[in-house]
């Protein structure tokens, strides 16, 4: 059902849009529909017997702005494959514009080459999202700022730090208060966040012997008798959280919470993460959470629902996002 008629939560009228959702994160895309006052759109989207994606989209999209609502998450090939098929069926059905809302943007890991005869796989997917008639694309926390210049149309990077900064802010004595990266790489993303409720930050300083093992081996900054918060994009087995979290509270901090965007959440992640000497993880739902996730005692998700929601909104009535950003 087009937006014409309707008015969103801001009381702003914006053009007609239609709202698409893939299979990867429907709770979200349905709380995205509820804020804008926009049903999702009718539509089939299933697998064959061999896992071939078919598409149906059961609604007149000729002319319309589409927003379409899928993480590129686990099963990250399968979700970036519904992606593609649903953006070729929305462009065959003559949509206007199609934008790929993907709160979460897989392989944005894959960002550069790491050694000879590797491929740089975000840039690869970037070029597929571009090639299946993509317009625009909207995300949230790219791993890496710089992924926003492969593509060659129009892309927003979202950022979820004015969502958990209103959080920490509710829950926390910010006198207390030290922000920390957990790695040297995440400095500026940290740094960010301490500006926002003005408090210092501290680094570990971690080597990775091996992938998907790490070693914290020293805390830059003074953490003593503070309440650390580590800040990071993605956690995915939560050993790099772990470590430092150890290394922080053996450096004299009183607690340890931690606030992250992606939820990837691997293998036995949530497990070890319980069992750890993190007092909280805060992930927002960029990622479906998972039964887990929800019934862990010391993990808690924000909803970035309102952000996206507005975000769309303005799109569609081709205001400015950049408020969004800060």
């Amino acid at each position: 059902m087009p937006l014409d008629a309707r008015q969103n939560a801001g009381g702003h009228e914006p053009p007609r849009i239609k709202l698409v959702a893939g299979n990867s994160n429907h709770p979200l895309a349905e709380s995205i529909a509820s804020i804008l006052k926009v049903p999702l759109a009718r539509g089939v989207v299933r697998r064959f017997a061999d896992m071939e994606v078919f598409v149906e989209i059961q609604e007149n999209m000729r002319g319309e702005d589409v927003y379409v609502i899928q993480s590129t998450s686990f099963p990250a090939n399968d979700n970036l494959m519904e992606l593609l098929i649903l953006v070729d069926a929305l462009k065959r059905s003559m949509a206007r514009r199609i934008t790929a809302v993907m709160p979460y943007f897989g392989y944005a890991r894959q960002d550069r080459r790491p050694g000879p005869r590797t491929p740089i796989s975000a840039k690869l997917v970037a070029n597929l999202i571009e090639r299946a008639g993509v317009d625009r694309v909207m995300t949230v926390d790219l791993h890496a700022g710089q992924i926003q210049g492969f593509f060659d149309i129009p892309t927003d990077n979202l950022f979820a730090a004015p969502v958990m900064t209103r959080d920490i802010l509710e829950r926390h004595d910010v006198s207390k208060l030290m922000v920390v990266s957990p790695d040297v790489g995440g400095v500026v993303r940290a740094r960010a966040l301490a500006k926002r409720i003005n408090v210092p930050i501290a680094i570990c300083d971690k080597r990775r012997e091996r992938p998907g093992e790490s070693e914290v081996m020293n805390v830059i900054g003074d953490v003593r008798g503070k309440c650390c918060l580590l800040v990071d994009d993605i956690v995915d087995s939560g050993g790099t959280l772990i470590n430092a979290a150890n290394a922080l509270l053996e450096a004299g901090a009183l607690e340890v919470v931690a606030y992250l965007t992606h939820g990837v959440l691997s293998g036995g992640a949530v497990s070890k993460i319980t069992n750890s000497r993190i007092r909280s993880l805060v992930i927002t739902d960029t990622i479906q959470p998972t039964e887990a996730v929800k019934a862990a005692s010391n993990m808690r998700v924000l909803s970035l629902a309102p952000l996206l929601a507005e975000a769309i909104g303005r799109t569609a009535r081709e205001e400015s996002v950049s408020s969004l950003f800060y």
